[in-house]
Order: C-alpha cells, then sequence, then structure tokens
C-alpha cells in the first residue's frame, strides 16, 4: 500500500523545464545582401519573470540603435563590403541574449570624380582626380575622360589623376570606366575654362642670365669667374616646334649652376604685361609651368630646376622645384622661408632625350603656397605640399619663371633644350 502511494505522488511531480531567451530577427535574412540602408526587424523572449528592458543593434561590433520593448524595427547605414549585425535583447534580470547576421552591401558601380568640382571654373590643363567601383567580379579595366564626346585620356585601373588639356570656355566633361564584363558607368562633368596662357616662352624676349657659384649660390653676373653660360634661340632642331631654344653651362668650379629667368608679369617684363597699376596679381592663385625639355647627356646633369615666382604686396612666393639627378635622385621642392631645398620621394625620371614637365602651384588665400603636382612624361606625381610665403621689399612687383642647370663635380660642359614652354596663370 505504502509503494502504491508513493508511486501515485511521483506520477504527481510535474517538472518545468524554463524557457529559453531568444532573439528572432525576421530581417535581414543571414548571409543575404543588402543595400547602404539595412532594415532590422526582430522580436524577443526571455525567461525572466520581470520581462524584456531593452533591445539594440551593433554592425561591427558597434552599437547602433537601442529600442524600450520586445520589438525592434529600424534600418542602419552601412558602407560597402561584408558586416556583422547582432541584434541583442537585455532583461530587468540582468541577462541578455543575441543572434547574429551576416550581410554583404556590394559596391556601387559608379565613378566619383573628386576634381574637378562640377560647375567650377580650372584653367588648363586641368587635374582630373577619380576614382570607380564596379559590381563585375573581374573589375575595372580602364578609366578615362571624354570633353565634348571626344576621348582625351585613357589610363589602366580604378583610379585616375592626370592633367587633361581642355579648351577655353565651358566644357562637358565625362569620366567613365569600362569593367571587365563588358559594362561601363560614367559621371559627367561641367567645367568652365579660363586663365591666360602665355605660349612659347622659351623664344620670348626678356631672358635674364646669371651665374651662380657654390655654397651660397648668390647670382652673379657676366663675367662671372669660374662659371659661363649662354643661350640661343630659335632654333628648328632639335626641336618639336621649329622654335626651341639652347641653354648651355660651363666652367671651372664644381657644383655651379647657372640661371635663366623671364619676368612674364610685372617689373621687367617686355611683352607690355607690366601690371603697371596692380590690379593684375591680386587676382591670380593657379599657375601652371609646362615645357619640353631635351637632354643631350643625362648622366653628367646634376639637376634641373624648373620654377614660379611671385613678389607682391611685400610678399615673396617662389615655387621651386628641381630633379636632382645626381645627389638622391629625387624631386626637391624650395622652402622659401627657411631658404633651403627639401628632398621629396617622388623619383626623378628624366632622361637623355625629349622630357615633358609640368608643374602645377597655387596661391591659396592666405598666400601660402601650394605645391600641387610635378608631371614628368605623362606620369603625374601629387605633392600636396604647403609652405609660407617670405617678406621682401614692398616694391618688388611682378612673376617670373625660371629655368636652371646645374653642374656636376666636374663642371662637365652641359647642352639642354627648351621648346613649348608655356605658363598658365587665372
Amino acid at each position: 500500500m505504502r509503494s502504491l502511494l508513493l508511486a501515485s505522488l511521483l506520477l504527481c511531480v510535474v517538472y518545468v523545464v524554463p524557457a529559453s531567451a531568444t532573439v528572432a530577427v525576421s530581417s535581414p535574412i543571414n548571409n543575404s545582401t543588402v543595400s547602404s540602408s539595412a532594415r532590422v526587424a526582430a522580436t524577443a523572449t526571455t525567461p525572466c519573470a520581470k520581462g524584456v528592458a531593452s533591445m539594440g543593434v551593433y554592425v561591427d561590433n558597434s552599437l547602433r540603435y537601442t529600442v524600450v520593448g520586445i520589438k525592434l524595427d529600424t534600418s542602419v547605414a552601412l558602407t560597402p563590403g561584408s558586416h556583422l549585425i547582432v541584434v541583442t535583447e537585455w532583461n530587468y534580470c540582468g541577462g541578455s541574449s543575441t543572434a547574429s547576421i551576416n550581410v554583404t552591401y556590394p559596391p556601387t558601380a559608379g565613378v566619383t570624380v573628386t576634381s574637378p568640382a562640377n560647375n567650377s571654373t580650372v584653367g588648363t590643363p586641368a587635374m582630373f582626380v577619380a576614382s570607380a567601383t564596379t559590381n563585375c567580379p573581374t573589375g575595372i579595366a580602364a578609366i578615362g575622360v571624354y570633353a565634348n564626346d571626344k576621348l582625351l585620356y585613357t589610363a589602366a585601373g580604378s583610379t585616375l589623376n592626370a592633367p587633361i588639356t581642355l579648351g577655353l570656355g565651358q566644357q562637358n566633361t565625362v569620366v567613365q570606366e569600362w569593367d571587365n564584363c563588358g559594362g561601363y558607368t560614367k559621371t559627367p562633368v561641367k567645367v568652365t575654362v579660363t586663365g591666360t596662357t602665355l605660349k612659347n616662352l622659351q623664344a620670348a624676349p626678356g631672358w635674364n642670365q646669371w651665374g651662380q657659384l657654390p655654397p651660397i649660390y648668390d647670382i652673379c653676373d657676366a663675367p662671372c669667374a669660374g662659371v659661363t653660360w649662354s643661350m640661343k634661340q630659335h632654333l628648328i632642331t632639335p626641336s618639336k616646334s621649329g622654335n626651341a631654344t639652347q641653354f648651355n653651362l660651363g666652367g671651372t668650379v664644381p657644383y655651379s649652376a647657372v640661371l635663366f629667368s623671364n619676368p612674364v608679369l610685372g617689373q621687367g617684363n617686355k611683352m607690355g604685361l607690366t601690371d603697371d597699376s596692380h590690379t593684375l596679381l591680386p587676382t591670380l592663385n593657379n599657375f601652371i609651368y609646362d615645357a619640353d625639355v631635351y637632354i643631350t647627356n643625362w648622366d653628367i646633369t646634376q639637376l634641373q630646376e624648373f620654377d614660379v615666382n611671385m613678389y607682391a604686396a611685400g610678399l615673396g612666393m617662389e615655387w621651386g622645384t628641381e630633379c636632382n639627378h645626381l645627389n638622391g635622385n629625387v624631386w626637391d621642392y624650395w622652402n622659401n622661408v627657411e631658404a633651403k631645398w627639401v628632398p621629396t620621394s617622388i623619383p626623378c625620371t628624366m632622361k637623355t632625350g625629349w622630357n615633358h614637365v609640368t608643374l602645377q602651384v597655387q596661391r591659396k588665400p592666405n598666400n601660402d603656397l601650394l605645391y600641387q603636382s610635378v608631371t614628368v612624361n605623362g606620369v603625374v606625381y601629387p605633392m600636396n605640399i604647403t609652405v609660407a610665403p617670405k617678406k621682401i621689399p614692398v616694391g618688388w612687383w611682378g612673376m617670373t619663371i625660371n629655368y636652371q642647370i646645374g653642374g656636376n663635380y666636374k663642371i662637365a660642359a652641359n647642352t639642354t633644350y627648351i621648346d613649348n614652354l608655356h605658363f598658365t596663370y587665372w
């Protein structure tokens, strides 16, 4: 009888297993593809007698959203790529539970143009900087620039950084990418091209010439003991235009140099651009030095220097660049406050024969000097270096462009030629 009663009592015992806490995510689906704004919807349960306190959404371990209660429905912004979304519930008993979802936001096919800005005013050549993305699994083949439906430039890959020569006035340009799947996308960019270009300055009047002796390199009028020089204009050969200028360096003092300088605007100008009213220079902020350079013997060439100088309102701005071939084989820039050359990591890639050099610089609104880029034989090397101006006598007013040849340790006689020397300002 006692055994039967004990059995009956055991039959009346009920074991209740506590319910598990759950987070049920209805959107997005795990391992799904989503857009830049992903909807996250979920509900939560908990064995805590006091219930669910709140819910939240983490994206890549960063908390993006919280809400009070057992339901969550929101959207989170995503960048292209793979992401981990974690939905968490917190209960009133101090516990929590989570659910994890993996999603992918594929890159959007398109072209992003960072320079020039749409509807902006530019000079020529104008710097075009752009990048492209694609949904094509095998990537982007090339990117290029059209102007008025004419293809002007292409580069392999998905990025572009190049000076593009444009005509004056309004130009309808397009930056386009071609992918390896046969597709393409493009971004139109309208620009107005302004600026004044002084052409063929190698053949212009007004060139000044000075020797420079180490270690100070102050200018020295001819005759200058230890260094000799000369220049000869309007040569047919070697020339690209039939109107080149020859520059010669010689002497006896090692590492001597010769400086050739033309006052293209302001004081000393021989082309009627003297700016006597002092109204032109204050309006100018952008400058491009562009030239073809023929080097007869690169092996003996210590350096090649190309400068843009501006003197106005008691401030001197000297954008100096030199291809320092035999002393580091890199490009240097001139710090005109500390009066010294500063090496960059840009390789000096000039060579015997014809070279094309473009220097693009800018005067910033506070008169700081910005070195934007140097381009050698079609390869653009961004510089993005800013230096301060220096104080000068208030009576100085004008702009000059310089070309300089530096002699080597033997001061070996050296001859170079300049052609198609153009200076653009706006």
